[in-house]
């Protein structure tokens, strides 16, 4: 079973293809541009993972 956090990381890896979640204090490193589709298919992926843990 994972944590929330690794849920979460997972997703932003394997949806959003980002490195880490964490904050690196650098805008070339926090923000990134991302379509909404990608967007979208995180937020299913993330909903879904919570319906699981019910």
């Amino acid at each position: 079973m994972q944590t929330r956090d690794e849920a979460l990381a997972k997703i932003a890896a394997t949806i959003l293809d980002l490195e880490t979640l964490a904050t690196r204090n650098s805008d070339r490193l926090d923000f990134h541009e991302l379509s909404v589709w990608g967007i979208k298919a995180a937020l299913e992926a993330a909903y879904a993972a919570g319906q699981e843990e019910k």
